[in-house]
């Protein structure tokens, strides 16, 4: 019997990102607010992940052995680094051109990861569990963002760690993610993002409880047009931010 209930897909919101696929891993194409951002969110992810299962950074390969599920995984930008640094990486994206494409780059690099041209909710009903969840840039894209978490924190084992990143609610992220990134830099067509859908951060730590999640960090993705970079903060969650939590 399948238990995991309808998929979350939203098949307009797929067609958009299958019709950029290509681009992927074209620092200067159309994903190259990822690209800018990608340091500072790896950067996250390996600390929250270090701290939660008490991981050396410093050593070669500190998380030897963990198992991590990448959703939404595109091209691979986070699951590749992921791998370098010693986690059994599975990706998954409803796109089956982002996995082409992230078949492509892995096999370039010499990378082992298990790429999959499916859903968060098809993995699940396999039986598969993982010690970490990343749900990345997607919240915002799903048809039921509550029922979504609820399948993530479902794929983790009981002490896993779900780290979700998405786009705040308010009037600074319709001016940067919407004006600036798609009406004037351009960096992304018109459309790729709905400002509706956004979600705030109190919200999104609600969809995690409601789940079965434990949030434990909150942190802000902060741009500095002056040096033309990506930061952290504690305090800024005004734009991009993540959040991440603990299965009970």
């Amino acid at each position: 019997m399948d238990t995991t209930g309808p998929s979350s897909i939203d098949a307009a919101e797929v067609a958009k990102f299958q019709a950029m696929a290509a681009e992927w891993w074209d620092p200067a194409g159309k994903f190259k607010p990822l690209h800018m951002l990608n340091p500072v969110r790896l950067d996250y992810i390996a600390g929250q992940i270090a701290a939660e299962f008490g991981r050396d950074r410093k050593s070669l390969r500190p998380f030897e052995g963990l198992r991590l599920l990448d959703i939404g995984c595109g091209g691979g930008l986070v699951a590749e680094p992921m791998a370098r640094l010693g986690a059994v990486v599975t990706g998954a994206d409803a796109a089956a051109g982002n996995i082409e494409i992230a078949r492509i780059h892995a096999a370039q690099s010499d990378l082992s990861i298990d790429y999959r041209a499916t859903t968060a909710e098809a993995i699940l009903a396999d039986g598969a569990r993982f010690d970490v969840v990343l749900a990345l840039e997607i919240v915002e894209h799903v048809t039921d963002p509550q029922a979504f978490i609820t399948t993530c924190a479902r794929l983790l084992r009981p002490g896993g760690l779900l780290i979700a990143s998405t786009l705040n609610r308010t009037p600074q992220s319709f001016a940067a993610a919407i004006v600036g990134a798609e009406w004037i830099m351009r960096w992304l067509p018109r459309g790729t993002h709905e400002w509706s859908r956004f979600i705030r951060p109190d919200e999104l730590a609600g969809m995690f409880e409601a789940a079965g999640v434990t949030v434990v960090d909150r942190s802000g993705m902060v741009f500095n047009p002056l040096g033309w970079s990506w930061s952290l903060s504690k305090r800024d969650l005004s734009v991009n931010y993540l959040v991440t939590g603990v299965r009970q």
